[in-house]
């Protein structure tokens, strides 16, 4: 029985089965692709990703499509949804509770914090499940198996780019009455998104890949986002965290990210290059980390899975 590959929307693409590469009547052809199995957990094969972008793309399509399909107000969500978070966190902590917004106002202050925040647990949750989510589709065919979490920070992006059209239309007004300042801080904001990306990449591939084996382990996502958001400045300001827990909420990378956002477009806050130095060592960490467990995880899992 020979050893076949299939391969998905590849084109201009010749396959031989692995046991036939070296047998007579092959020795003398040249192939344009040959598949071998991966034999080296630092062999990422990133150059692949390039050659298979019409595949992401496809997939980037999928996810904008099969989230909004069938449902009334469809991508209208995408405002709709931070706008509600906005005036539950303006009622909830800045009426209510009375928490500081560093004198900024505090629509503007909790919208920047979601923004941030929402495309961060987006791409995390998703990338959290990808080997399970897409076992089906693995299971079938070849293709880079990063083609699908690199799929899913493209599509948490174009939904990120249309937040961003919501938060400057309240930064406008709120500009243009004299409430809030900018700084150069906010040319910043494509680093800062990268940030982003890349944390909520390495991380989600960490957890995609201990989910494979460990099944449970996918029940505290949801749980510990919740836990997280809350560690995270998003309804309230760095200056508000008494002293002596500063040192701990402030591991998490996200912190400085959102910080650094309000402070370049409002000009209140703080803004880190400590901090930032300490957000870009837990992108390389944890995504160096997240690309070795997520090649090691992948020659087997669909055997677990």
């Amino acid at each position: 029985m020979t050893d076949t590959r299939n391969t998905l929307n590849a084109p201009h693409q010749t396959f031989v089965p692995l046991n036939t590469l070296d047998s007579p009547e092959t020795e003398n052809e040249t192939w344009s692709e040959i598949i071998r199995p991966k034999r080296n957990v630092f062999d990422f094969k990133l150059r692949e990703l390039w050659q298979y972008r019409d595949l992401i793309w496809l997939f980037v399509k999928r996810d904008f499509v099969s989230q909004y399909k069938q449902t009334i107000l469809g991508p209208a969500w995408f405002f709709l949804a931070p706008l509600f978070s906005m005036l539950s966190f303006d009622f909830v902590f800045s009426q209510v509770a009375q928490i500081s917004t560093d004198g900024i106002p505090g629509p503007l202050f909790y919208l920047a914090g979601i923004t941030i925040w929402n495309y961060f647990q987006g791409c995390f949750f998703h990338t959290a499940g990808t080997l399970h989510n897409n076992a089906g589709i693995f299971g079938k065919v070849y293709f880079p198996r990063l083609a699908t979490p690199v799929s899913i920070l493209i599509s948490n992006l174009s939904k990120l780019l249309i937040q961003l059209i919501l938060f400057l239309g309240f930064w406008i007004y709120y500009y243009n009455s004299g409430a809030i300042s900018i700084n150069w801080y906010a040319l910043l904001l494509p680093v800062l998104i990268l940030l982003t990306a890349g944390i909520s990449l390495g991380t989600g591939l960490i957890i995609s890949s201990l989910t494979a084996k460990y099944r449970d382990l996918s029940y505290f996502i949801g749980f510990g986002l919740n836990i997280l958001m809350f560690m995270t400045p998003v309804a309230y300001p760095e200056s508000a965290i008494p002293e002596q827990y500063k040192p701990y909420l402030l591991l998490n990378p996200i912190a400085p990210v959102i910080e650094a956002f309000r402070y370049g477009w409002m000009g209140s806050g703080s803004f880190s290059w400590g901090g930032m130095a300490y957000s870009f060592l837990f992108l390389g960490i944890s995504l160096f980390t997240g690309l070795v467990f997520f090649n090691q995880t992948e020659k087997n899992f669909i055997d677990t899975v």
